[in-house]
C-alpha cells in the first residue's frame, strides 16, 4: 500500500471517528487541528498536525503555534511537543493520528501540570501624543460624547435657551410643593 493510500484510509477513519466533534478540525486533507481540553479551560491546548507526502513512514509535523496557545509558556509547549514526539516515534510506520490525539487527551493533566497561564498585554501607543502632563490635562478636558438618542432627549427637556425648565428634577418639585403646603 502506498503512503497516499494509507493517508486516504486514515483520513476517512478520522472523519468518521471525529464527525461532529468540535475538538477536531480538518484544515485540509493533510492538515488538522485537535483541541485537547475544553475551550474555556486554562489547561487546554490546540495541536496542529500536518502530514508530509511520505507519512506514515515519516513523522508528521506537530506544532503548538496557534494563537489559541498564546497563554502557554514556551517551556510547557516544548514539554508537550517532546512527549508527543516520543509517541510519534513509537507509532512510526502506522496510522497514528487517533492514537496521538487520544494519548494527548488522556495525559493532558501530566502535560499541563506545571502550566501557569501567561498574560501578555499589548499596549498601543500613538507616536503623535507624548505622556506629558499637558496631554493628560487635554484628555481630562474632553467632554462626554452623547448618543443621538441622548441628545434628542436633552433637547426635549430644555427650552429655547437651552436651559432646563423649573421643576425638571424632584428637588425643585419638592421645594415648590413644600412652599405651597406651608
Amino acid at each position: 500500500m502506498t503512503a497516499n493510500e494509507e493517508q486516504e484510509m486514515e483520513l476517512e477513519a478520522l472523519r468518521s471517528i471525529y464527525e461532529g466533534d468540535e475538538c477536531f478540525k480538518e484544515l485540509s486533507p493533510v492538515s488538522f487541528q485537535f483541541r485537547v481540553g475544553d475551550h474555556d479551560e486554562s489547561k487546554s491546548f490546540l495541536l496542529d498536525v500536518s502530514w508530509p507526502e511520505t507519512y506514515p513512514e515519516t513523522e508528521p509535523h506537530l506544532s503548538l503555534d496557534a494563537f489559541f496557545n498564546n497563554r502557554i509558556s514556551p517551556d510547557i509547549k516544548q514539554l508537550i511537543l517532546s512527549k508527543l514526539q516520543e509517541q510519534v516515534e513509537l507509532n512510526l510506520g502506522t496510522a497514528m493520528m487517533y492514537t496521538l490525539f487520544e494519548w494527548a487527551k488522556e495525559n493532558q493533566e501530566m502535560l499541563m501540570e506545571n502550566h501557569q497561564p501567561v498574560v501578555s498585554a499589548v499596549t498601543l501607543t500613538s507616536t503623535t501624543e507624548t505622556n506629558s502632563p499637558v496631554s493628560a490635562i487635554k484628555k481630562k478636558e474632553k467632554k462626554e460624547q452623547l448618543t443621538k438618542a441622548q441628545k434628542r432627549k436633552m433637547i426635549g427637556r430644555t427650552d429655547n435657551k437651552g436651559e432646563l425648565p423649573r421643576g425638571w428634577n424632584w428637588v425643585d418639585v419638592i421645594k415648590v410643593i413644600g412652599y405651597h403646603v406651608a
